[in-house]
């Protein structure tokens, strides 16, 4: 669900002493994105609202989310996004945010406090 190497890859990038500020950026702009998932109304440009996701999920080591998004996206650009199951999407993404926070403190000495 999470690929830790691409979490202690973006915290070697960006230092320890940022990351936490990458990590509350993220979970920002991604949950401002995926609460107008939720939006009963059909989303306009779903597609590129998932495209954001997905690179997004793929920076911080969101694999699962990443993925989920990425065919989402595809079915999109073949005229298919009534097939997409945004309430797949958004559950993924909060099972993927519990294991990561979850996991955070074990995965780096360096422990995020919320």
């Amino acid at each position: 669900m999470i690929d830790w190497s691409q979490v202690a890859q973006l915290r070697d990038d960006v230092g320890v002493e940022d990351f936490d500020d990458v990590l509350d950026i993220f979970f920002e702009e991604v949950e401002e994105v995926t609460a107008r998932l939720a939006d009963p109304a059909p989303p306009k440009k779903l597609g590129e609202k998932l495209h954001f996701l997905k690179g997004s999920a793929l920076n911080l080591g969101f694999s699962t989310f990443s993925d989920a998004c990425h065919r989402g996206e595809e079915l999109c650009a073949k005229g298919a996004s009534a097939q997409v199951d945004v309430s797949e999407i958004l559950a993924t993404y909060t099972g993927s945010k519990k294991s990561f926070l979850a996991g955070l403190p074990n995965a780096f000495p360096h422990k995020r406090q919320d």
